[in-house]
């Protein structure tokens, strides 16, 4: 049936809304997928286009009188958006869809995107990387803006080192959302561990007799100068029949903690039979968590490297946790906080809410470099009842991974592949006062496609509360220098 509409209001240039069209019962499709998802207040305007055929496409986002009206794609102005979402706080923005095929229109059922009064943290930063392994030296590290789409690099690979004389970047982090507060690694040519802070840039040699490798993976303590590294050594094999093309896992691993001010490291854990990963500070600055797998055969690896992946397949971490006095610099030994094994699980990248009381994590059938496995999921633990469940309403059928919350604990930043498969990109979850989430939304860009032609993975989104200010050429200058050697200790006090 043909329904006659009227006209309310131009805008994104002389676009028109269709005064005549079917009306469908369907909701629209669109990409990013932007229907009836929870968006931040302060968040760049999301931007979409037809995902279905269509020859051309209208839309209109409404809030009471303020209409924003694009045809093509819809990419409304930024002072616009703002307007709109400010007067939408606590409410929803409608957004109506009209889409032509063969000359005639139909309009799609309205959705909405409801806008929290919860703000998110103004920056992310992340790794852009190629989703293979054939040209990681074109890694950089980049930050982004969520208030617009402004991005920038904050350190490129190619400024210490090119082909032979290669470097990677990795593992970039921050105490406590500081963007004055910085570390990150860099791997063979000019390698070493870069950590800034108060205005001061060192670059570190971490290697040492007494432990396996440099740190990777840092968690800093909150508030002391103090980062807990894992150390590994990591193999790596390519499938060619497996649907997971990578396979990553470590030989060896442990834990130690590294004294920023005095270049002092002590082992924390040192169990040949367990391998040890992925540390993590509890907001109070008293509990370390991590991930520990336990190697039943060890000493059969080295003679049988046919056998390696096989076994690693039987190879599930469990979370646990050590106790630690800020006064005294002492942890405690180490507690299961969930026996992931026990319920066909393996379990990595504990991640602790800003108020204590949720413990966000990435599980899979096995391993711990889940991002190589289309299984892993994200799971959550109650603190408190200990209950734990899969977090079914960020979840897809691809595969989930790293992930870190919000600095006021309202929001989550997580890698999915659920696009196509191949490409991490990062999504964004509402997580409410009752430990409800939300439907995740995909980061917005300024041209809704930007992601589909764009040949980079997002690795490791990591919050910030502002930009980084240290110029890319700064790192560049102090890794081409010389290293700080640090000095093993059996304790750090």
């Amino acid at each position: 049936m043909a329904v006659l509409g009227i006209v309310s209001l131009m805008a994104c240039g002389k676009v028109s809304i269709p005064t005549e069209y079917t009306q469908s019962s369907a909701l629209p499709a669109i990409y990013p997928d932007y229907v009836n998802v929870t968006i931040p207040v302060n968040i760049a305007p999301l931007t979409f286009e037809a995902d279905q055929p269509a020859d051309d496409m209208v839309a209109s986002y409404t809030v009471g009188d303020q209409v924003i009206v694009c045809g093509g794609q819809m990419q409304p102005e930024l002072d616009e958006w703002q307007e709109m979402t400010a007067k939408a706080k606590g409410g929803a923005i409608t957004v109506d869809v009209y889409m032509s095929k063969d000359g005639k229109w139909t309009r799609y059922k309205p959705f909405n995107l409801y806008v929290s009064p919860d703000s998110i943290d103004p920056y992310i930063s992340y790794r852009l990387i190629s989703p293979s392994f054939i040209a990681y030296e074109t890694l950089t590290i980049n930050q982004r803006c969520l208030e617009n789409y402004d991005e920038s690099v904050i350190y490129d690979n190619f400024l210490c080192g090119y082909e032979k004389d290669g470097q990677c970047i990795n593992c970039h982090h921050y105490q406590n959302y500081n963007p004055q507060r910085m570390q990150f690694h860099a791997r063979q040519f000019r390698g070493g561990t870069l950590v800034a802070y108060d205005g001061k840039m060192k670059k570190v040699n971490m290697k040492n007799d007494s432990i396996l490798s440099a740190g990777v993976y840092p968690a800093w303590h909150p508030w002391l100068n103090l980062i807990v590294y894992a150390t590994d050594k990591t193999h790596q094999k390519f499938h060619t029949v497996d649907s997971n093309k990578v396979e990553v896992y470590d030989m060896a691993s442990d834990i130690i903690a590294y004294d920023v001010e005095n270049n002092l490291v002590t082992n924390l854990e040192n169990d040949t039979t367990e391998f040890e990963v992925f540390p993590c500070w509890a907001p109070d600055g008293k509990t370390l968590y991590y991930s520990s797998g336990h190697y039943i055969d060890p000493d059969s690896v080295a003679s049988d490297q046919k056998g390696e992946i096989s076994k690693y397949r039987t190879l599930k971490y469990n979370l646990y946790k050590k106790s630690f006095d800020p006064q005294t610099m002492a942890f405690g030994p180490r507690e299961l906080v969930f026996d992931a094994a026990a319920v066909g699980q393996s379990a990595v990248l504990p991640r602790i809410s800003p108020d204590g009381k949720y413990l966000l994590f990435s599980s899979a059938q096995f391993g711990y470099f889940h991002i190589w496995h289309h299984d892993a999921d994200l799971w959550m633990m109650d603190l408190k009842s200990g209950e734990v469940r899969k977090v079914d309403e960020w979840n897809s059928p691809d595969t989930e991974s790293y992930h870190s919350w919000s600095s006021n604990g309202r929001w989550v930043i997580f890698s999915s592949r659920r696009d196509d498969g191949s490409f991490t990109r990062p999504f964004i979850a509402h997580f409410d006062a009752n430990g409800h989430g939300s439907k995740p939304f995909e980061l917005p860009s300024a041209d809704p496609d930007y992601h589909r032609q764009f040949m980079r993975s997002y690795n490791i989104p990591e919050f910030m509360l502002g930009p980084v200010t240290i110029r890319p050429q700064q790192f560049a200058d102090v890794l081409k220098g010389d290293a700080v050697d640090v000095k093993y200790v059996g304790r750090l006090r």
